[in-house]
């Protein structure tokens, strides 16, 4: 039995981490006492928890596994805002290392904004280039909205510090890109990658619709992200469009 307090030992589990777990099991799991016991028990979820996700970050890496024998540097893309009323429509191409172990990664649609926003700062930092593409309203109501989203992958691309060799692509397949594509359907869950990508998308749209909603406060950018909402909707029935709301998107409200 040790000889530190329950609480002691409880702020000790705290204070841990992930790396530490096993460790501070190992430590206590003879001690013997019931509050100790219930700690422990605590910790092994966490690290059950913990095995489970790093299995599953493992599966999702099996698209680049097939490919990093040929090539170093793997380019995952994706997009957001091709649905909404207003504002652009942002894309994302992320080279991560070989040795990623970024933990949580998943399609963004699935996480929940302050969960977008811890793995936002994880990628930008450890990823080996990070491209992003902006294409604005007045240029989806110019081209279309599906030439605007491919214009906008080209421009994260291009904007790589670190060329991709090879394109995993979330569902398309990108016209006038010279490098190899490989079209996954649903690929921000399947990929890695391009996970991360619609991550970086997401939370780069998101930010940038709530420096909108500032500025048009009337339309409720920052909870309905220029989607058609029912408050989106009528707002712009009573006001009119802003704007950056899509003229090609918003004819039957207004």
């Amino acid at each position: 039995m040790s000889e530190k307090k329950i609480s002691e030992i409880q702020k000790e589990y705290k204070e841990a981490s992930i790396d530490e777990l096993d460790e501070f099991i190992q430590e206590y799991i003879s001690d013997g006492r019931p509050g100790v016991s219930k700690i422990i028990g605590v910790a092994q979820k966490r690290m059950e928890k913990l095995r489970i996700e790093r299995e599953r970050i493992e599966k999702l890496k099996e698209y680049e596994k097939q490919y990093w024998d040929k090539y170093d540097y793997i380019g995952g893309i994706d997009e957001v805002g091709r649905g909404p009323l207003a504002g652009p429509v942002v894309t994302a191409c992320v080279v991560l290392p070989k040795d990623c172990s970024i933990l949580y990664i998943n399609d963004s649609k699935k996480l929940s904004a302050a969960k977008r926003d811890e793995l936002y700062e994880v990628i930008m930092k450890e990823a080996v280039a990070v491209g992003i593409g902006v294409v604005s309203e007045e240029r989806i109501d110019e081209i279309n909205i599906l030439q605007a989203t491919y214009e906008a992958m080209r421009q994260a691309i291009s904007e790589c510090q670190v060329q991709p060799q090879i394109l995993l692509n979330d569902a398309v397949t990108i016209p006038g890109v010279s490098i190899t594509q490989v079209p996954i359907i649903k690929g921000d869950a399947k990929s890695i990658s391009i996970g991360a990508a619609s991550i970086i998308a997401k939370v780069t749209r998101d930010r940038m619709m709530v420096e909108y909603d500032s500025i048009y406060p009337q339309y409720h950018f920052a909870s309905n992200k220029g989607y058609g909402s029912a408050e989106h909707i009528a707002a712009l029935k009573e006001f009119g469009p802003c704007p950056i709301h899509r003229r090609s998107f918003i004819g039957n409200f207004t």
